[in-house]
């Protein structure tokens, strides 16, 4: 089985995280996110992943190689300038001779990709679509469907009224090759919106799968740290259950080398990185990740934050409901609330508030 990843976007919503590294290396719990995709898909029984490449594309080539590490093999399609969903798609054309899978590379989910293709082979479809049912569907691409689960239409981001469907694109697709004969070669599309209504006026079947488990998109700073806090919360309840804890207040999941002070305060729960330490009086969590090689010094309160790696927080620190990217230092007596922070020092001017 075949995967394409479209992973060429800006990033434009997760700046400034995205400045310098493109979206799909951003990590979630320590690993990229497209890593954590990858593997997802391998164990789905995916052996070959096509990347369609384009900001800053050598971070990914760099960090994935050929796929060997993760055990798949990895091509990659790069683009010069944005051709959208549906040009991405044309141009890795001649990577598929059978049903592929198509994803986003900012989803964060638990669909079995194995379920989905029985589904879409059971259906007979060329193209189906997995669907997540929202309260709210006014800002998505929203799909209605008869009760046969094949789509009979698109609403983008319909008014209210408009539709009676809660149920959007969630980004994740499997495609039979026959459709590529409908995209056009080298012209900005979009897939979602071009594309699919064309398929539906020529009558191909279109299926849709409904998913009802865990979805976000991560693409926004605050869905970011929300999928985070998702995350934990759910690590929690399965750490619960195997070592009949009750109160997730007490659950710390730690790396090797940790070193955390007798006299530090941990609120669960919590992640911390490798080789990391925690001070004397510095009082950490709830819903905190932190990476990698950071030190958090003395009296310094960190929560409901992600930090990345190789992180250095000086002394009397507030840190809450914020993102600080690697090789930052904060500067003792900061206080940062709600922001995202890139910069290797402290500087106002250098926050983005979330």
């Amino acid at each position: 089985m075949k995967a394409l990843l479209l992973a060429g976007g800006k990033g434009t919503r997760l700046r400034p995280l995205t400045n310098k590294l493109p979206k799909p290396m951003v990590p979630i719990m320590g690993k990229p996110l497209i890593e954590r995709v990858i593997t997802k898909l391998k164990e789905s029984g995916v052996t070959e992943v096509v990347l369609s490449t384009c900001y800053k594309s050598n971070y990914i080539k760099n960090y994935l190689n050929n796929g060997s590490k993760l055990g798949v093999k990895i091509d990659y399609v790069s683009e010069d300038i944005p051709l959208g969903t549906g040009g991405a798609i044309k141009n890795s054309e001649k990577f598929f001779d059978d049903t592929f899978i198509v994803l986003n590379s900012d989803i964060v989910d638990n669909i079995s990709y194995r379920d989905f293709v029985k589904f879409h082979k059971k259906k007979g479809a060329s193209v189906s679509i997995a669907m997540t049912k929202v309260k709210d569907p006014s800002q998505y691409g929203v799909i209605e469907f008869g009760h046969d689960k094949y789509i009979n239409a698109f609403k983008e981001k319909p008014k209210a009224g408009e539709t009676d469907s809660k149920w959007i694109n969630a980004g994740a697709y499997v495609f039979e090759p026959e459709v590529f004969k409908e995209i056009p070669k080298n012209k900005v599309i979009s897939i979602e919106k071009d594309i699919y209504p064309l398929l539906l006026e020529k009558h191909y079947k279109m299926a849709a799968y409904e998913y009802n488990d865990y979805w976000i998109d991560v693409g926004t700073l605050k869905k970011y740290i929300q999928a985070h806090i998702d995350i934990l919360h759910s690590s929690c309840n399965k750490f619960r259950k195997t070592n009949n804890i009750s109160d997730i207040k007490n659950i710390i999941f730690k790396n090797k080398n940790v070193r955390i002070s007798p006299n530090a305060k941990i609120v669960g729960p919590v992640f911390i990185g490798n080789n990391s330490s925690i001070d004397d009086g510095a009082q950490i969590g709830p819903y905190t990740v932190i990476g990698s090689n950071c030190q958090i010094n003395k009296m310094s309160t960190i929560s409901r934050s992600v930090l990345w790696d190789r992180i250095k927080i000086n002394e009397n620190v507030n840190i809450a409901n914020s993102i600080i990217g690697s090789d930052c230092t904060i500067d003792k007596y900061c206080k940062l609330l709600n922001t995202a922070q890139v910069s290797n020092d402290y500087d106002n001017n250098n926050l983005l508030a979330i």
